[in-house]
């Protein structure tokens, strides 16, 4: 006969612990509020295919005594796992499971058919298979998780859900690189360079607008005019519209990113890159009328700004300046040949805001507002002293009065807090202001307010927060 262990196993005594903790609250009359805990994060299970894209899942458990609420968040996770290409002619994953059932009978008879994929089945995320020789498929149920929802899509399907993996690896987080390209960040890490380049030119041909910095990310360049924009790398030769021969639009290789070069009839031109630059490039415009302006902007890291602003003031590489040369309009006669400009930047610097996080944040700015919602930034605008930014309004908590689908949002000051960042999710308490005469009706962010970027744990919480408002 076995004797017993002479210390419990850690299960066993994690589960004393836990009872004689509840055993004491009950004893002192403490009642149990607020979730519950999770358990630590188990591993990552294997990679659900043995070649290509697949899915990994790690799981946790929720620990919560009488009269505690649910844990917030989820209790399951899952990641992209990449693993080397499948070798040439390897069955795709759907068609091997539709395989499975090929000779066996299904649909209460004893017929049997051969299966093979079918796409055109309302749920991607279905084993839908298709009688081959046949006008009808059958659906077998839920494909198995890590199947491609469809034949090169991105996403994948984990437990009948086509989900897409946030820039986190995580699938279904919608985690987004923000514009300094943090994984979730608050675009605090850089700095937004945004100008007007307004030089006439004393004569017609190539001058600088200015210098691109190596690392900046989310660059864009626009003029309306017969003039042409020109990009130089640092090694002195045009990479589009030099040597007064014009480029065609499409995309060019440049500085480790791809340049979008776009000219319409308008007469519009435009350069796009997502960046980062892994070197500097020297933005120039060719001019053949007068410059009504050229719009620029970029992001660039904030450790990067100081070397970039000297770069930029004395031009320490060497920089072609083509001589004068006659075109469309002429220029004066015996211009004065000048060295191209640069424009001096400036960095729109913002102080930091102060920290927000927390329940009580949460609860005081939720039962406080007369609009709750979740909508998507498609647009920032700074004017005087006030911000404004254009939202598309997705999911309603709480309002007061009818919402549209667009609104605009004022938030006080030039640099207010927080800062939203365009294109990405947020929920957002915000108060109705109507001026005393009934000239102004604005939806106003308060500063230090209550904005946070969406996730599935944020929606849980606030609407664990309606609860508790008083009524």
């Amino acid at each position: 006969m076995d004797s017993a262990p002479l210390f419990p196993r850690p299960r066993l005594f994690q589960n004393l612990l836990l009872f004689l903790w509840a055993l004491l609250n009950c004893s002192l009359g403490v009642s149990a509020q607020g979730p519950g805990e999770w358990t630590p994060w188990v591993s990552w299970t294997r990679c659900s295919s043995s070649c290509g894209r697949g899915v990994s899942v790690r799981s946790r458990r929720c620990l919560r005594l009488p009269g505690e609420e649910p844990c917030w968040g989820d209790s399951h996770e899952y990641r992209l796992c990449q693993l080397p290409d499948c070798p040439p002619g390897a069955v795709p994953f759907r068609d091997l499971q539709c395989a499975l059932y090929n000779g066996r009978p299904v649909l209460g008879t004893q017929k049997t058919y051969q299966w093979v994929p079918f796409h055109g089945a309302p749920n991607q995320c279905d084993l839908n298979c298709l009688a081959e020789g046949h006008a009808f498929y059958h659906s077998f149920g839920r494909v198995l998780d890590g199947t491609a929802c469809s034949p090169g899509a991105q996403g994948v399907c984990v437990a009948g859900r086509c989900l897409s993996a946030g820039c986190d690896g995580l699938l279904g987080s919608g985690a987004l690189e923000d514009r300094c390209g943090r994984c979730g960040g608050a675009n605090d890490s850089c700095l937004f360079v945004q100008r007007v380049f307004r030089d006439a030119g004393a004569f017609a041909g190539y001058w600088n607008v200015t210098l691109i910095p190596e690392g900046a990310r989310h660059v864009r360049v626009a003029h309306r005019s017969r003039n042409h924009l020109a990009l130089m790398g640092g090694d002195g030769r045009y990479v589009l519209n030099g040597d007064w021969t014009v480029s065609p639009p499409g995309t060019y290789e440049a500085a480790g990113t791809h340049v979008v070069y776009t000219r319409d009839t308008g007469p519009q031109e435009t350069l796009q890159a997502a960046g980062p630059t892994s070197h500097d490039l020297l933005l120039q415009v060719l001019l053949q009328e007068p410059n009504p302006g050229i719009e620029f902007e970029f992001w660039l890291p904030r450790e990067r700004y100081s070397p970039f602003q000297a770069r930029v003031q004395a031009l320490g590489w060497p920089l072609r300046q083509p001589q004068p040369r006659g075109v469309e309009p002429q220029p004066p006669a015996a211009p004065a040949v000048t060295p191209a400009r640069t424009p001096t930047l400036a960095p729109d610097p913002c102080p930091p805001c102060p920290d927000t996080r927390g329940r009580a944040h949460r609860l005081l700015h939720y039962c406080g507002s007369d609009f709750v919602f979740q909508a998507r930034v498609l647009g920032r605008h700074r004017q005087a002293q006030e911000t404004r930014y254009e939202v598309r309004i997705q999911l309603v908590y709480k309002n007061r009065s009818p919402l549209r689908a667009r609104e605009y949002v004022w938030a006080p000051g030039h640099c207010p807090c927080p800062m939203l960042a365009p294109y990405r999710d947020y929920l957002m308490a915000v108060q109705r202001l109507v001026s005393p005469d009934g000239t102004q009706d604005q939806l106003l962010l308060p500063h230090a307010g209550y904005a946070r970027p969406w996730s599935p744990a944020e929606d849980s919480r606030i609407r664990l927060t309606a609860r508790r408002c008083p009524s």
